[in-house]
């Protein structure tokens, strides 16, 4: 009795470190990084912060092949002007993109943090970001229930490539449903990854590669008022958009509840995240929960394992728990990397965007070795600081 309540006492990112031994010695040697949350009180670190500034970039348009317009932004880093003291002008070619997909009821502007420090990060190369809302999220169309899929999902990420990066290596970073749509695309277009392939990387942040119903908090999703909505959004969508207040007590809590970890402190970035939820269209949020249920793209896994790969997880995200991060993290090969944000939830974007920001930028080196492009001495040391050695599963 003593042991189980000892086990059951155990923090669950404690029991989840302890399964990355089970990964293997080679992979699991060095290979985990993680930052201890501080508790933050007092004063909104991001009370300041326009959360839609993201909409002032550069707007376009990108037409899926069903005819679903998906909303896009983009913004290319770097000077105004090449080494020869030329401009490069708005169609000159970057070295690489950078595509940034969304989970689920959010939209681009959950990647603002990304947005800004990477472009920092980046002042001195020539790195196109582009972000862009799901079908039925943010600003693009809103879509019916049989195109509410994650294979269409996987095929969107396959047009805004064509549209936005028609030539050059690509990196896709996805958070939550954007890594599940990652996986699709691999799925479907697998000769876009490969040495012949243009994804030169891939980012999985939050993500799991099975219905986020089965686990965690998320089981709080897979219940009969959320299945009773399902029936009602297809045949009487007029009386569910007229109870939205009932539909959202169902939906809403599970996901605001899964947001951030227990000690994080901005009422700034809580309101911006549930903002998005809340605007979120009632049809998109009861559709794509079926999809979230029974996606699985674990054949997916040996296309990614191709590329260069970074998986980021909080511990304490209830939604897509820790050891989802884990089974993908030992399933896509040595040139795969591991990072865990301690005391840290499901918006791992938002409450540790530093983190997430180290992530992509040695995902970006590592993507240069494997194209066989040499580094600068400053991505060098970037690279080296985040993808060595820091102690194995366990240590603090």
């Amino acid at each position: 009795m003593d042991e189980q309540r000892s086990e059951r006492a155990r923090p669950a990112w404690r029991s989840g470190l302890a399964q990355v031994g089970t990964l293997g010695k080679d992979v699991a040697g060095g290979a985990v990084r993680r930052r201890r949350a501080r508790r933050t009180t007092g004063t909104d670190p991001h009370r300041d912060i326009d959360f839609t500034s993201i909409y002032r970039d550069e707007a376009s348009t990108v037409t899926a092949d069903d005819g679903v317009a998906l909303a896009v932004r983009s913004v290319t880093t770097g000077p105004e002007v090449d080494p020869d003291g030329q401009s490069w002008g708005r169609t000159s070619t970057p070295e690489l993109t950078v595509i940034f997909v969304h989970g689920f009821t959010l939209r681009m502007a959950s990647w603002h943090f990304q947005r800004y420090g990477l472009a920092q990060r980046w002042a001195d190369r020539r790195i196109k970001m582009v972000f862009y809302d799901q079908r039925g999220h943010g600003s693009s169309d809103l879509v019916a229930r049989r195109s509410s899929t994650m294979a269409q999902l996987g095929d969107d990420l396959a047009a805004v490539i064509r549209t936005m990066a028609p030539t050059g290596p690509v990196i896709l970073v996805g958070h939550s449903m954007g890594g599940m749509s990652i996986m699709s695309l691999a799925r479907r277009h697998s000769s876009l990854f490969g040495h012949r392939g243009r994804i030169a990387g891939v980012g999985l942040v939050s993500t799991a590669v099975r219905g986020i119903t089965e686990t965690g908090l998320g089981e709080g999703l897979n219940n009969p008022i959320v299945d009773a909505l399902r029936l009602s959004v297809r045949y009487v969508p007029r009386a569910v958009e007229a109870g939205r207040g009932f539909t959202r007590r169902a939906v809403e809590p599970v996901l605001v509840a899964a947001s951030f970890g227990p000690d994080y402190y901005s009422p700034a970035a809580g309101r911006a995240v549930e903002k998005m939820i809340q605007n979120t269209h009632i049809g998109t949020m009861v559709n794509f929960l079926k999809a979230l249920e029974s996606h699985d793209e674990s054949t997916a896994l040996p296309v990614l394992a191709q590329v260069p790969t970074v998986v980021m997880s909080g511990d304490c995200d209830r939604l897509t728990p820790l050891p989802n991060a884990l089974r993908m993290y030992g399933e896509l090969g040595a040139d795969s990397r591991l990072i865990v944000g301690e005391g840290c939830g499901h918006m791992l974007p938002i409450e540790a965007p530093d983190l997430v920001d180290d992530g992509i930028d040695a995902l970006v080196s590592r993507s240069r070795l494997a194209l066989g492009r040499p580094l600068t001495p400053a991505h060098s040391r970037v690279h080296k600081r985040v993808t060595e050695p820091v102690g194995r599963a366990g240590d603090d």
